[in-house]
C-alpha cells in the first residue's frame, strides 16, 4: 500500500537505479554461468549441480529475513551498495586464489555461497526500493520492462561468457565483475537520489527478533499473501528441473559442446526480453492473478514439451517460450505486493518472499538432482511439467487471490481482460 510520493524526476532516478543495477547484474552474470557451465562440463554430476543450486541459493534463504528486517529499519540505498560490495570483494578473493593455483570446486561452491548472501541483502531492499521511486500507476510497466533489461543482459552475457570461457583464463571474467560492481557503487553513490523511507526515520523501539516476528504475524493476518506465497512455493519446486537441469539434459541427450549450453541460455533470454516488451507495453490481465496462472500453466506445458520432444531445435523453442512467460509471473506478483503491502512492511514481505525464492528450488533439486543420475531427465522435466500446470489450475479457481488480484478502483489502465 503505498502512500502519496512526490515523484521528482522519478525516470530519470529509474534510469540511474535499473541502470546501476543491470550492470552489476552483467558482471555477476558472467561469473555465474562460467561457474555453472565449469562445474557442468567438468563433472556432468546431478549431485554436483545439486550442490552449487543448494550453495547458490540457501544463504539467500538463511540472510532474507534478517535482510526483509534491514530493508524496513535502515537505508535501502545503502543496503543495496553493501550487497554489491560483498559480492565484488568475494570475486576479488576467488581471483587470487585461481591465481595462486587453487581451483578446487568447494572453493567455487564457497564462493557461489558467499555470493547469495550478497544476493540476499539485496533483493528485499530492491523489491521495497521500487516503490519509492516509481509511481504507483507506472509499477507494473517499470517491472516488466526491469525484467526485459534483465533479460538483455542474460541475452548478451552467455555470448560474451562463452567466449570468455574457450579463450580467456577464469580470472579474467572474475575481474569483469569487480569492475562493473565498483561502477554500479559509483551511480548509487553519487548520483541516485532516493530519501530515506519513513520507518528508517523514526526511532526503532522494537529490535530485530520483533520486527521480524511483526513480518510473520503480518503476511499470517494477510491470507492473499500466504496463498501468494503457498503458489509461488509449489511452482518453484516444480521448476527445478527446467531451472537447472537443462544444461544437463542438453549435455546428455545433444552433446557437451559450449555453444550448445550457450543456445539454450540465449533463447530463454530472447523469450525474456520478448516478455518483458509485452508486459512493459501491456500491463498484463485486470487481475493480476490471471497473469500468475497462465504464466505458471504456460511454463508447465513449455517444461512437458522438453521432456517428451527430443529435438533440440524445438528444445530451444520452448525454452524460449519459458521464458516469453517468466516476465508474466514476475511483474505482476511483484507489482501486487507493491501496491497491497504497507509501506513499513514492504521489506520484511519482499524478504519472506526471497526465502521461498530460494528455499524451494534448492529443496526441489534435493529431489531432482540425485534422481537425474539414476532415471532420463526428460521424465523429470514432463513429471514437473504436469504438476506446474496442477499449480496453474488451483491458482486461477482461489477466489481469495482472485479478489486480492482485482485492479484498484482508480486503475484505468490499458489493461484487457
Amino acid at each position: 500500500m503505498i502512500k502519496q510520493i512526490k515523484y521528482e524526476k522519478w525516470q530519470r532516478q529509474t534510469a540511474l537505479f535499473l541502470g546501476s543495477q543491470t550492470i552489476s547484474l552483467f558482471g555477476s552474470s558472467l561469473v555465474q554461468y562460467a561457474i555453472f557451465w565449469y562445474l557442468t562440463l567438468e563433472t556432468q554430476s546431478g549431485v554436483i549441480m545439486t550442490l552449487s543450486t543448494s550453495f547458490g541459493f540457501l544463504p539467500t534463504f538463511f540472510i532474507s529475513p534478517f535482510a526483509g528486517v534491514w530493508a524496513d529499519r535502515y537505508n535501502r540505498k545503502r543496503l543495496i551498495i553493501l550487497s554489491d560490495g560483498i559480492t565484488a570483494l568475494s570475486t576479488l578473493v576467488l581471483v587470487l586464489l585461481f591465481l595462486a593455483g587453487q581451483r578446487s570446486i568447494w572453493i567455487l561452491l564457497a564462493t557461489s555461497a558467499i555470493r547469495a548472501l550478497g544476493a540476499g541483502i539485496q533483493m528485499p531492499a530492491v523489491g521495497a526500493i521500487l516503490p519509492q521511486v516509481v509511481p504507483e500507476k507506472e509499477l507494473t510497466r517499470i517491472n516488466g520492462l526491469n525484467g526485459s533489461i534483465q533479460a538483455v543482459v542474460m541475452l548478451v552475457s552467455p555470448m560474451i561468457s562463452g567466449a570468455l570461457y574457450q579463450f580467456a583464463p577464469m580470472e579474467g571474467i572474475f575481474l569483469i565483475d569487480i569492475v562493473t560492481a565498483a561502477l554500479a557503487i559509483a551511480i548509487l553513490v553519487f548520483f541516485l537520489k532516493v530519501p530515506t523511507h519513513e520507518k528508517a526515520s523514526r526511532e526503532q523501539v522494537s529490535n530485530y527478533l520483533q520486527d521480524m516476528m511483526l513480518g510473520f504475524s503480518y503476511i499470517q493476518n494477510h491470507t492473499f499473501i500466504k496463498r501468494l506465497f503457498l503458489y509461488f512455493s509449489l511452482a518453484f519446486f516444480m521448476a527445478a528441473p527446467v531451472s537447472f537441469l537443462s544444461p544437463l539434459q542438453v549435455a546428455r541427450s545433444f552433446g557437451d559442446d559450449v555453444w550448445r549450453l550457450t543456445a539454450i541460455e540465449i533463447a530463454f533470454s530472447i523469450g525474456m526480453i520478448g516478455g518483458g516488451l509485452w508486459i512493459a507495453s501491456w500491463g498484463g490481465f485486470k487481475n493480476r492473478i490471471h497473469s500468475i496462472a497462465f504464466a505458471i500453466g504456460a511454463m508447465g506445458l513449455c517444461t512437458f514439451g522438453m521432456g517428451v520432444i527430443p529435438n533440440f531445435w524445438i528444445y530451444l523453442f520452448l525454452m524460449g517460450l519459458v521464458g516469453l512467460v517468466i516476465p508474466l509471473l514476475n511483474a505482476p506478483s511483484m507489482t501486487l505486493l507493491q501496491e497491497k503491502v504497507e509501506e513499513d512492511f514492504l521489506g520484511r514481505v519482499f524478504g519472506i518472499q526471497s526465502m521461498v525464492a530460494s528455499s524451494m528450488m534448492p529443496l526441489g533439486m534435493l529431489i531432482f538432482g540425485p534422481l537425474a543420475d539414476r532415471m532420463a531427465i526428460e521424465i523429470l522435466m514432463a513429471v514437473s511439467g504436469l504438476f506446474l500446470m496442477v499449480v496453474a489450475f488451483f491458482a486461477i479457481r482461489d477466489r481469495v487471490l482472485l479478489e486480492a488480484g482485482k485492479p484498484e478502483p482508480s486503475d484505468t489502465g490499458k489493461e484487457s481482460n
